[in-house]
């Protein structure tokens, strides 16, 4: 067994290889503090054939033992799914390490992240991306890494490194970065509209740290690592036969794929890998595999394209559809879209069009999120979709993907920091943003969309968001060209994806990921003001649509109205096993949401229902005072008095003595079952009964 360790900003970082996991290729347990993680890598002996992409799979599995826990549900004690945060962070291990692969490698390459131990104050992710590249390091795989990762948070002002999840919640930002001991590879952050600059700063920081951490698996790589294993296979076309291809190819050929419709550029690519189809026929029906079969032209083709593409960027900064470097596709934004919804918005960008759509719901609507490490509630949400048929394709309907996740939680996090508090917007908010029609940066689009919806439904929020997506084509030796607003195909064939999205006042999130060994912070520095300067474009576009949230909800929206009682009065709202709150949400057709501090909220469908569920509460909760008068319902007779219903829940004893100025004999000579009367409290005593009468409100005989 080997160890090594440092000191990562007064926390120690371990890491430990030759435990565990002896039949993996590579296993190492990465600790900070009492967090661990266990990553392993199995390569495949064989390369898969006839695959176009690197078969690299990367999972993160929780284990609710790591945080002394058993899962929650009733009937279901064993883990099953992954959980949206697990798809997440496994999509945040893969980011930084896929591009450090060579270019073909077709073996696969399995990587799984077990969470052993999990101290539930900081996230996990960081400690999975470093336990996974450094369980490739010692795998003996052609990764030119090691990749270290550091999360960054800031509180008060001052940049912290490895903040605990309280930190990131109460402060201003929530950073993960990865990279080399060189450059940058992935961001990944939620803030709350901070500047460019500070955001540059804490990357700065995090790479620090992580130079640190690149050193640490260099130094455990030179003590347990393994020889370049052998048998990976990297499928890249035989020089000879690309260049023989290329000379066919005219720049004529490919200038005329060049267009602002994405359909008729791929229609165009595909008559053009035809015509060298039918030039090569002969050399491709006489070889059943290599570089010569109908799959491996139709790849040379969409190769060369791409690499015509990038030349024309680099050398005469000529898009695809001819827009200027700086230049953002047209847009289009409109409210109200829908009748029936609270509110709705539909933006297009270019051929990118989402149709965002706004639910209301009650407190008690809001999602109950039972995770590995922490509890808690999600009074705000958005979902993201992606159908077929917004690329213009027949695929079997599957459950929500990675993909679909990771795009939901960018925009949601785009937009928290704008969203109202509970006590200015009691409701809960669910957003759904149906990607209608895809050609690059949906989940910009699902951003802005979802800006338009939340104003169209009213949600007082506090400024608008809108973002963009801005790509990156390098020829490594110095020349750079940032693209700002980039369409599918310059994403394929582009070097960085790099979102951000903000209000005026600064960026709310933002999330790079680059295809190249990593980038300076000067680059960014460029894109960063670049993309500045877009999304202020993008946002005077929907300003003119909608200026602010609108002040009135939908009339369909549900009602809330907020009462406070004291917390001793809780158990009165709620009655005896339920009872009173029951009776009140049923006769009144409400939900009822009551909070510890005693702020009962009831949402309704309208307000008539709202009113008299309000009326019900107050009454249950009134605290009677000596002098107070009240008609009442015959509850109980005894020998000596009735007890009458003053309000729900709180009887009185009218004592035989105070139900008339004459004498009686009989209470029932006064008072029967289920009669209606008048009574004044007279006093409380000691032990907080209720003494009523009802001769104090009658006249004297005589008078």
């Amino acid at each position: 067994m080997e160890e090594v360790n440092l000191d990562l900003a007064g926390r120690e970082l371990k890491i430990k290889t030759g435990e565990l996991a002896h039949q993996a290729d590579g296993a190492a347990v990465v600790s900070l503090g009492d967090t661990m993680v266990l990553a392993t890598v199995v390569m495949s002996e064989k390369p898969r054939e006839g695959v176009d992409f690197f078969p690299m799979m990367v999972n993160y599995e929780e284990r609710f033992y790591a945080a002394g826990k058993i899962k929650g549900s009733r009937f279901i004690k064993r883990e099953g799914r992954p959980s949206d945060e697990a798809t997440l962070i496994s999509r945040l291990t893969d980011r930084p390490l896929r591009p450090l692969f060579p270019k073909g490698m077709a073996n696969d390459v399995q990587i799984i992240c077990t969470v052993l131990s999990a101290d539930a104050e900081t996230s996990p992710a960081a400690t999975a991306i470093n336990a996974a590249s450094t369980a490739l390091c010692l795998a003996g795989l052609p990764f030119e890494g090691p990749v270290g990762a550091v999360s960054i948070g800031m509180i008060e002002d001052k940049l912290v490194v490895n903040p605990t999840y309280e930190q990131c919640k109460e402060g201003k930002l929530d950073l993960i970065v990865a990279g080399t001991k060189d450059a940058v590879t992935m961001v990944e952050a939620g803030a709350k509209e901070i500047s460019e600059e500070i955001m540059l700063d804490a990357i700065s920081l995090a790479h620090e740290h992580i130079r640190k951490i690149c050193a640490l698996q260099e130094e455990m790589k030179a003590k347990a690592g393994k020889e370049l294993r052998k048998e990976v296979i990297i499928n890249l076309p035989d020089d000879s036969v690309k260049e023989e291809v290329e000379k066919f190819i005219t720049s004529e050929d490919l200038d005329g794929l060049y267009s602002s419709d994405k359909h008729e550029v791929h229609h165009h690519l595909d008559a053009l890998t035809d015509k060298v189809k039918e030039k090569f026929q002969d050399k491709v029906a006489n070889e059943e595999e290599g570089f010569w079969t109908e799959k491996a032209i139709s790849e040379l083709v969409d190769k060369i394209f791409k690499e015509y593409m990038r030349k024309n960027i680099l050398e005469n900064e000529r898009r695809l559809d001819d827009r200027g470097l700086d230049d953002i596709r047209s847009l289009s934004s409109k409210i109200r879209v829908l009748p029936r919804p609270h509110g709705s918005g539909l933006f297009q960008r270019g051929e990118t069009q989402i149709l965002s759509i706004v639910t209301l719901g009650s407190p008690g609507s809001a999602q109950i999120v039972d995770s590995m490490d922490q509890d808690y509630e999600r009074s705000y949400m958005h979902h993201y979709n992606f159908p077929p048929y917004s690329t213009g394709e027949a695929k079997m309907l599957r459950g929500t993907g990675r993909r679909e996740i990771g795009h939901g939680f960018l925009a949601e996090r785009a937009l928290i920091p704008v969203i109202p508090s509970k006590e200015d917007f009691p409701y809960t908010i669910r957003v759904v943003s149906e990607t209608m029609s895809c050609n690059g940066s949906s989940s910009m689009g699902a951003v802005c969309g979802s800006t338009l919806a939340l104003m169209d439904a009213g949600v007082p929020i506090k400024r608008p968001v809108s973002g963009i997506a801005m790509g990156l084509v390098t020829d490594g030796k110095g020349v750079n060209k940032i693209l700002t607003d980039i369409q599918g195909m310059e994403d394929f064939a582009g070097d960085m994806d790099f979102k951000v999205t903000g209000t005026r006042e600064g960026i709310t999130a933002l999330q790079m990921d680059i295809k190249v060994k990593g980038i300076s912070i000067e680059l960014m520095r460029e894109a960063l003001k670049k993309a500045n300067e877009g999304k202020e474009k993008i946002l005077q576009s929907m300003l003119e649509v909608i200026p602010e949230p609108h002040k009135e909800l939908s009339p369909y929206a549900p009602m809330i109205t907020s009462h406070q009682v004291h917390p001793d009065q809780i158990r009165a709202v709620i009655g005896k096993g339920g009872e009173t709150i029951q009776a009140i949400t049923k006769e009144c057709g409400v939900e009822i949401d009551i909070d510890d501090s005693g702020l009962v909220m009831i949402t309704a469908p309208d307000q008539e229902s709202g009113k008299k569920a309000l009326e019900w509460v107050k009454k249950v909760t009134y605290v009677p005072v000596a002098g107070d008068v009240f008609e009442g319902k015959v509850v109980r007779l005894m020998d000596f008095g009735a007890f009458v219903e003053i309000a729900p829940g709180k009887d009185g004893l009218v004592h035989i003595s105070q139900l008339d100025h004459k004498r009686v004999e009989n209470v029932t000579d006064v008072v029967k079952l289920g009669d209606i009367v008048k009574v004044k409290l007279m006093e409380i005593d000691d032990q907080g009964r209720y003494n009523l009468s009802m001769k104090a409100l009658m006249k004297r005989p005589g008078e």
